[in-house]
């Protein structure tokens, strides 16, 4: 697998999995509430937060319908879209504050004016919307910057996927894949975990899942499955407004889903040698396991038998395993049921 590196981060392989909070438009147009999201998912311990960098004139029109119309604000998803816009400077001041944080910014670019925008802003990577596997202009303006990619599927066929990476190739771009289902929320039947694996194998680059259930258990399936990176939306509470909401994680939910990340990393990153182990459990494998006892007060000088013996905790004695050894052996001194045989209690 050829890993990708954004930012600070290595992706692929060998590395733990590569977080992304996506904010997307649950900031309805404030940016105080986009600043405070950018708080919301560093404290959740993500490594990346994501936005969407929407520029009205730039890819939308009148004819736009919503896909859900959920505003009583906006007359039209242009309209929307609109007041969704951030000036320049403050998008720079988004990004700015996200590195404050620790956190890589990206923004997912809708048209060649917004990643114009972005590259301005100096964005590590590009993330391409599912529905956007069609817009090779789009694409090209991306793949022009010498960035790597990061492609959502959530829409396209086999054949479409196979075009993209083909054409992600042929330009010299470094990509990679999430597997995605463009329903919100995403049905947890309709996630398709099996679809990570087949990416993997066919394309051979970092493959990730971009989950929209509003459920942890996709994301903490996919951690266990090795997947290179996670994306799902956030919000900060499951009252807010906004379409994504149902289809989002809370904050909480993020800082679980990246706990399991770290521990399946440490697992993973620690691989165990049994017999080491169980050579440094000697005490505790003593606590555990038995040694033969009389079953009851024998004499000094009694030779043993078998029918004079049991398995009782703990395992400082004679092993059970070396009865045969013991049978037939005389005691050199008397012994009592309450206290397991030793050879010290036994003639040479």
């Amino acid at each position: 697998m050829s890993n990708i590196r954004i930012g600070k981060s290595e992706i692929g392989r060998g590395n733990p999995a590569f977080i992304i909070a996506e904010v997307a438009q649950a900031h309805d147009g404030s940016l105080g509430l986009a600043h405070a999201f950018i708080d919301a998912a560093a404290s959740a311990g993500v490594d990346a937060v994501k936005f969407q960098t929407h520029i009205a004139d730039a890819e939308s029109t009148l004819d736009e319908p919503f896909r859900v119309k959920f505003s009583q604000q906006d007359e039209t998803r242009y309209a929307y879209w609109k007041r969704m816009e951030f000036t320049a400077e403050q998008w720079a001041g988004l990004a700015a504050h996200a590195r404050d944080k620790g956190l890589t910014f990206l923004s997912s670019a809708f048209s060649p004016a917004a990643v114009d925008l972005l590259e301005w802003i100096g964005v590590p990577a590009w993330k391409v919307g599912s529905g956007e596997f069609r817009s090779t202009d789009l694409l090209d303006a991306m793949i022009s910057t010498g960035k790597p990619l990061l492609y959502s599927t959530g829409m396209s066929s086999w054949a479409e996927i196979d075009e993209a990476v083909t054409h992600f190739r042929v330009r010299g771009a470094e990509a990679g894949l999430f597997q995605c289902t463009s329903k919100y929320p995403t049905p947890l039947a309709e996630v398709g975990l099996n679809v990570i694996e087949e990416m993997e194998s066919r394309y051979g680059c970092p493959v990730g899942l971009s989950d929209h259930s509003g459920t942890v258990w996709p994301s903490i399936a996919a951690l266990a499955r090795g997947v290179s990176m996670l994306e799902a939306h956030i919000t900060l509470d499951r009252m807010m407004f906004g379409p994504d909401v149902p289809a989002s994680l809370t904050v909480q939910e993020f800082r679980s889903v990246v706990e399991a990340r770290d521990a399946f990393a440490l697992m993973d990153s620690n691989p165990v040698d049994k017999d080491r182990m169980a050579a440094n459990m000697e005490r505790m494998r003593s606590l555990f396991t038995k040694s033969l006892a009389p079953v009851r007060p024998l004499e000094r000088g009694t030779v043993l038998t078998a029918d004079m013996l049991t398995a009782k905790k703990p395992g400082t004695g004679i092993p059970v395993q070396q009865l045969a050894a013991v049978v037939g052996r005389r005691l050199v001194r008397s012994v009592v049921p309450e206290r397991v045989l030793t050879f010290e209690d036994l003639d040479a």
